[in-house]
């Protein structure tokens, strides 16, 4: 078995937090990591308590809670480094009992790179508000039109080689940061798939989605991503 940590942005995920650490497959992977993005709630504390390594992190936004994981990873010994990391939402959306078919596909060296696919997967009704699913359908689009790059989503649901995500030197620190990953895994021609998953309705409230400004906000900083990266 390949070395696996698992990083969860979580803003104020109090409820659902506990449920989708104890959902991963037990034994599975090695470390769990929880982001505490500037929550205002217990996210932390539940986390801690579910048997998660909780890093705070003070600066709102997904990419910082993300880039905060991978700082924290990428200081570890060598010999304790991850072969793989799993990123995975903290609002219980995602299956986390269907993460060996993302990492499954690196391990056999078919790609370096998985992408959940909730496009090609089964969505529970009212899981994608309209919004996300015409969102995807035009970012997917853009990456073919410009990119040539064949995906069907932006899930948050993904697996990548450790060593291939330091490599795409990541810095988006807000909402670009899943389109960032695969424009510039399209450009530097990593290997990728996407595997279909299944999707719920979430715990709680989409920041994002769940309101017009994050939604507008989120399309604007995907929409310049996929551009500011030609």
């Amino acid at each position: 078995m390949p070395l696996i940590n698992v990083i969860i942005p979580a803003y104020n995920e109090e409820r659902s937090i506990a449920k989708v650490i104890q959902a991963i497959p037990e034994g599975y992977v090695q470390e769990v990591i929880v982001v505490n993005n500037n929550s205002s709630d217990s996210t932390g504390a539940t986390a801690a308590a579910a048997g998660a390594t909780v890093l705070d992190e003070p600066a709102p936004g997904y990419g910082n809670a993300c880039l905060r994981g991978i700082s924290y990873v990428t200081a570890k010994p060598l010999h304790n480094r991850p072969d793989i990391i799993v990123f995975l939402d903290g609002d219980f959306s995602d299956f986390p009992g269907e993460m060996p078919q993302l990492v499954e596909p690196i391990v056999a060296g078919k790609a370096l790179m998985v992408i959940g696919s909730r496009a090609l997967g089964k969505r529970e009704a009212g899981a994608m508000m309209p919004q996300q699913i015409f969102g995807n359908w035009l970012a997917t689009s853009l990456l073919k039109l410009f990119y040539n790059a064949h995906f069907t989503d932006l899930g948050p649901f993904r697996a990548i080689n450790f060593q291939t995500l330091l490599d795409l030197d990541m810095r988006d620190r807000t909402y670009g940061w899943t389109v960032e990953m695969q424009v510039k895994a399209a450009q530097k021609k990593i290997p990728y798939l996407e595997v279909p998953v299944t999707y719920r309705r979430r715990i709680g409230i989409s920041k994002v989605s769940g309101t017009v400004k994050g939604s507008i906000l989120a399309g604007y900083k995907i929409i310049f991503t996929i551009f500011k990266n030609l």
